[in-house]
């Protein structure tokens, strides 16, 4: 069966063919970890792992790889602002490394609620200097970068095409990326592959190099790693919309750059998620953690299921009370499929004909372009269904949650709390005793009648009638 993503590069939904048959190489921007991720990015993330679970569930074997940002990375991604991992250390009073440490493990906490899977590899940028130094010497050897003020540079105008992904001229590229003015570039859109010479003197996180001891540029990482785990071909490349722009192009120039030939075949992007002001962003201070939306009372997968109610390429309004109508619809979901759950019948077989016409329906929505939002409504066919049994039903919930993710097998009828006069129900037990002992049935039927209407169940035996709440 086809599959098809929309691909940035085209600007088209494109038919997805893999490099390897049956295989394929995903490669996903991680979080920069000084901060906790804000719901805006976990949506991204949110994306990413239905595109990969989708993958599989067609057939393919997928090895994903994804960067952690553990070294310094400036507030913007045009060579300019603050280090984040040095704003983190002083804001909390630790060191970089601790700062690091425990934000990743915070990011990976919030996945785990959010039922997003872990990547194949996982590879930090402290842990792969070495393999960036050697990229900046293959792009040095291939003449595309400079020296200036104790920096090494990439130059974009030895690149051909470099505005190709992000669709725009050099003049909106400019014009867009807001760059502070560095007279140690020959372009203002050069960027920076190892600096030496940074305005913070105190540089924490510095490595030994060719050029002098400093720290690599952001955009090397992705591109050094990428290739290290996937190879000089990848099949797909994600990310959130804010990379095309300057971040992902300027991987696709230093990539291609250094290995002479086209690097990944298909990108696709994540849009923005929206509040009242704008897009969420942690540089303002004030944005929403997973932990914020617990504290509100919701569930991390009440946020799942309203992410996968829309596109992934189209911008998503936040609020609190749309949150809560997912809530409210994800319940009511949860508690249809509970039911079917409880109500599927020991002698019931499994049509595999009926499994595969709605299998085959679930998949033509996630192979176009994710559709989770139809995919959605498959599975609200699939529960109302008077065709299928509840044997059938829950195989097919089964089989769709591995892309959703949504625990539906794990769900269960809600708990309904009753407070019982336990001395009134054995008073009325020993009483219905007594008129069946006289052969008063209406009065025994009286009383367990009304201990019905009590939510009790009345259990005789031989020795003697006990009593459950329903």
């Amino acid at each position: 069966m086809s599959f098809y993503i929309y691909n940035t590069m085209s600007r088209d939904k494109d038919e997805f063919e893999s490099n390897k048959p049956g295989k394929v190489g995903l490669y996903t921007c991680g979080p920069t970890v000084y901060n906790y991720a804000h719901i805006g990015n976990l949506r991204t993330y949110i994306f990413e792992d239905t595109l990969k679970k989708s993958l599989e569930y067609v057939g393919y074997k997928v090895k994903h790889v994804m960067n952690i940002t553990d070294v310094g990375h400036l507030q913007s991604d045009s060579d300019e602002g603050e280090d984040k991992m040095a704003l983190g250390a002083e804001r909390e009073k630790k060191t970089v490394w601790e700062i690091a440490k425990y934000y990743e493990d915070a990011f990976f906490n919030d996945c785990k609620k959010l039922n997003i899977a872990r990547p194949t590899v996982v590879c930090r940028a402290t842990e792969h200097i070495e393999d960036m130094i050697k990229f900046i010497q293959k792009l040095e050897e291939r003449g595309f970068t400079y020296q200036a003020n104790g920096n090494v540079y990439f130059e974009i105008d030895k690149f051909e095409d470099y505005t190709k992904l992000a669709n725009l001229s050099i003049d909106e590229l400019e014009a867009g990326s807001r760059i502070e003015v560095d007279p140690n570039k020959k372009n203002p859109l050069d960027f920076v592959l190892w600096f030496t010479n940074s305005k913070f003197a105190n540089q924490i996180m510095q490595w030994d190099s060719p050029w002098g001891r400093g720290f690599p540029g952001w955009h090397l990482e992705c591109s050094a790693m990428s290739m290290k785990y996937l190879g000089e071909y990848i099949d797909i490349h994600c990310g959130g919309m804010d990379h095309v722009s300057v971040h992902h192009t300027n991987e696709i120039a230093q990539s291609e750059g250094a290995i002479g030939h086209k690097w990944v075949n298909y990108w696709m992007h994540g849009e923005f998620l929206v509040l009242d002001g704008g897009k969420m962003s942690k540089s303002s201070g004030d944005f929403l953690t997973v932990t914020r939306l617990e504290e509100e009372g919701f569930d991390a997968l009440d946020y799942r299921y309203f992410c996968l109610q829309s596109r992934y390429r189209k911008q998503l309004v936040f609020s609190f009370k749309s949150l809560k109508d997912a809530e409210n619809s994800y319940r009511r979901l949860k508690e249809k499929v509970a039911i079917i759950k409880s109500s599927i019948e020991a002698d019931h077989s499994i049509d595999a004909d009926k499994i595969k016409a709605y299998d085959d329906k679930f998949i033509k929505e996630i192979t176009d372009d994710l559709n989770m939002a139809n995919a959605l409504t498959v599975l609200s066919e699939v529960i109302k269904s008077k065709d299928l049994n509840n044997a059938e039903k829950f195989e097919l919930i089964k089989k769709f949650d591995k892309v959703l993710s949504l625990d539906l097998e794990k769900a269960e009828l809600p708990k309904v709390e009753v407070n019982v006069d336990e001395d009134l129900v054995n008073r009325l037990i020993v009483e219905r005793n007594e008129a069946r002992a006289s052969k008063n049935w209406a009065r025994a039927d009286e009383i367990r009648k009304e201990l019905s209407d009590m939510n009790v169940e009345l259990l005789d035996s031989k020795d003697g009638t006990t009593w459950k709440v329903k």
